[in-house]
């Protein structure tokens, strides 16, 4: 029952955060949304050594100084399978006019959508194996550090959520469009959890890899998409202060409810 609540936990942080849309009067100010790019960064990455690649190492601490090598080897699989969705998902970017991917006819909503999906698998595929991990009791892992994580992402994803929406209602979508494609924008990470949470159960001997592989894709968004989005133009240094909390704030609450 708690890895159900801990998967649900992230969509509600970004229905919550879409729900922005609702008190927008205007479009959202520059330095707000670079720091709220720079506040998710933080978090991911935090989330990413703390709770995902420190646990896969310390999960085969009996190799010796070989304990490295699942971590390696999930973190590389994980930023070659966002790579390949990248390179093989037409999308676009908020932001810009410029599709990514193989050319299509799909609408600029549709690919909007494709975009962030692709940005929000990896959080939910985090979540998801962190769980998998405290169920299996690897070393560093439980279900209250698992429910850190699951916390963290949600409080992440309510700047999100609005950095989706917001700019959507600006473009001339209802609000109540722009708050629907903005939460079922975060429904990718339970979806991605549940299906990383039933791999691990089959495949116990790889979570070590999976806890990596996760870190791997997650990092692959923070510096392909968010640190590049938040460091460009003016007041880049809002998107640093914004890491430096989020990175703080994501690496108190894994080592305090851990």
């Amino acid at each position: 029952m708690a890895f159900i609540i801990g998967l649900l936990i992230p969509l509600l942080g970004t229905m919550l955060g879409s729900a922005f849309v609702f008190l927008m009067k205007d479009e959202m100010s520059p330095r707000v949304q670079k720091s709220l790019l720079g506040f998710a960064s933080g978090v991911m990455v935090a989330a990413s050594v703390w709770s995902l690649l420190i646990p896969a190492m310390e999960m085969e601490s009996d190799a010796g100084k070989w304990s490295v090598m699942p971590a390696a080897v999930g973190f590389l699989l994980g930023i070659g399978f966002l790579l390949l969705l990248d390179e093989l998902t037409p999308h676009l970017h908020i932001g810009t006019e410029t599709p990514e991917g193989p050319r299509s006819h799909l609408s600029r909503t549709a690919m909007l959508a494709l975009a962030v999906t692709i940005h929000n698998l990896p959080e939910g595929m985090a979540v998801g194996v962190v769980f998998a991990g405290a169920d299996n009791g690897a070393a560093g892992l439980s279900i209250t550090s698992a429910l850190a994580v699951s916390i963290g992402i949600a409080i992440q994803n309510i700047p999100e959520g609005a950095i989706i929406s917001m700019p959507m209602r600006a473009a001339g979508n209802s609000k109540w469009r722009s708050f629907a494609i903005g939460s079922l924008s975060g429904a990718v990470e339970p979806v991605g959890g549940l299906a990383v949470v039933l791999l691990a159960s089959l495949m116990t001997p790889a979570l070590p890899y999976l806890l990596a592989f996760a870190a791997g894709a997650m990092f692959y968004v923070v510096v392909e998409e968010l640190i590049p989005e938040a460091s460009e133009g003016k007041h880049s240094n809002f998107s640093t202060i914004g890491f430096a909390v989020g990175f703080v704030l994501m690496m108190v609450l894994d080592v305090v409810m851990g």
